[in-house]
């Protein structure tokens, strides 16, 4: 039976109004969190490249991508933490859901310890494994020494705000990814620039953002919410196996997009270090223009996962398709707006030879395919929050073997750096297109079905940002 109306105005606010408004509400607060931390991670690379040594940026282009692979684990188990506790919220089960955000906190914290003990000896091959040679490579292992131990602390912080955009508090969200940010503004240019640390500075800056972002979010999700109360023993070994029912199968889900981020690199590699900077830059640039879509991505997961778990069926095909219409406007307004400002931005990172051809190519070019890569992030959230997790898990694999590796490899045998960038985009299109008509069948098709436990919310948006610091994967 659904909850009473009472019971779900209060645990459950996206259940009633119109659900375009509260996907523009969501949207607009997770956006200015997600702009402003991808904005700051802009600055990082902006003041490396500062110091005038094409090698620093391409160093941060090959650490940044074994990044990616850890923070997509993390991202996956955000995910079975925000289900656990947006499921019991759902319920109206207050008590159930702090117990499963404390374990939450506890899983994610040693789940990443475990790996950062297990790639810590490998570093340097990993690297080398990425087309990494000389004085690059050396650089970009040492970032990675001084990031890699504080991967637990960035998990929890993902796993604090994901509690707090569950219950519906996404402008706490917002002010803890910002927290985070305005620690990494005012540290990197201290760090790199006042002490002369240079990468060194910009790995430090992104070790005590971590620091501050988890501490903002335990204070949210515990001191404001409540919903991180330590279960004992017994709840624990209750709690696990739901969350890695759920984490594991995301996680995998999650990998895709490193994977394919990783070949990318490894293709670029073949052309030197300017197109690997160029690369780095547009795996930066991505974020800040597009960040928009990415909270658009995660502000749909909750939506769709209160109104499954109220069995409000008949406002899921409404978000869904409110959702789509916001992507495709908004991704051909940024691409036109790239399109005039191609050479300034270029200019901006001081790109110079093939980095500099790279930026403005995507910028004119690759920038539109954009679209078809945010129809691809809106339909997973609602694979992922009506029950079809393996079709998110499909899609994204998909995404990133078929349309990755062989548009990748003929653009770089046909036409170099710039072949390697346009495959990378033309791939997102059959995809993204192909991914949206099954999410409509998917909502027309769901009926009266209980929403299963082990329903999985939308990814945070950073899952699909390469290059990114991290910081911006604790929005959801």
């Amino acid at each position: 039976m659904p909850a009473p109306a009472s019971a779900t105005s209060t645990q459950a606010k996206f259940v009633t109004g119109s659900t375009m408004r509260h996907v523009a509400v969501m949207t607009a607060t997770g956006s200015v969190g997600l702009v402003a931390i991808f904005i700051v991670d802009a600055l990082n690379l902006f003041y490396i490249s500062m110091l005038g040594v094409q090698e620093l940026a391409a160093a941060i282009g090959f650490a940044s991508t074994l990044m990616f692979f850890t923070l997509s684990v993390s991202i996956g188990l955000t995910i079975a933490a925000s289900a656990l506790v947006s499921r019991a919220l759902g319920r109206g089960d207050r008590a159930e859901a702090a117990r499963m955000g404390g374990a939450a906190m506890m899983f994610m914290g040693l789940t990443t310890g475990v790996i950062v003990l297990a790639i810590w000896p490998f570093l340097d091959p990993l690297v080398a494994l990425l087309g990494a040679t000389g004085e690059t490579r050396q650089l970009a292992t040492r970032f990675l020494q001084i990031v890699i131990p504080s991967s637990p602390l960035v998990s929890m912080g993902m796993c604090a705000t994901g509690i707090l955009r569950g219950v519906g508090d996404a402008r706490r969200a917002m002010y803890v990814t910002l927290a985070g940010g305005a620690a990494a503004a005012v540290l990197d240019p201290i760090l790199i620039f006042g002490f002369d640390l240079g990468l060194d500075g910009a790995a430090i800056s992104t070790v005590l953002s971590r620091l501050v972002l988890l501490a903002i979010g335990i204070h949210g999700a515990h001191v404001v919410h409540r919903l991180m109360a330590l279960p004992g023993p017994r709840k624990m070994v209750a709690a696990a196996r739901p969350f890695f029912a759920i984490g594991i199968p995301a996680v995998l889900t999650q990998i895709a997009t490193p994977v394919g981020n990783a070949y990318v690199t490894i293709e670029m590699a073949r052309f030197g270090d300017e197109a690997v900077a160029g690369w780095a830059i547009i795996g930066r640039l991505i974020p800040v223009a597009f960040g928009v879509i990415f909270a658009l991505s995660g502000a749909v997961g909750p939506i769709l996962g209160q109104n499954y778990g109220a069995r409000r069926y008949d406002r899921l095909n409404a978000a869904l398709r409110d959702a789509l219409v916001f992507v495709t406007l908004y991704c051909l307004g940024v691409w036109m707006l790239l399109a005039l400002l191609s050479t300034p931005v270029a200019d901006l990172f001081g790109a110079v030879g093939e980095a500099r051809e790279l930026v403005i190519f995507f910028c004119l070019f690759v920038a539109g395919s954009f679209l078809f890569n945010g129809m691809l992030f809106v339909a997973n959230a609602a694979f992922n929050n009506l029950g079809f997790a393996t079709y998110s898990t499909v899609f994204n694999w998909g995404r990133s073997t078929l349309g990755v590796i062989p548009f990748v490899w003929a653009g770089a045998q046909l036409y170099g750096a710039k072949g390697v960038i346009a495959g990378w985009g033309l791939g997102a299109i059959v995809f993204g297109i192909v991914a949206a008509v099954v999410a409509f069948r998917v909502v027309r098709g769901i009926g009266d079905k209980p929403p299963a436990e082990d329903d999985v919310p939308s990814p945070p948006p950073a899952a699909n940002s390469p290059f990114s610091t991290g910081k911006a994967a604790t929005l959801q």
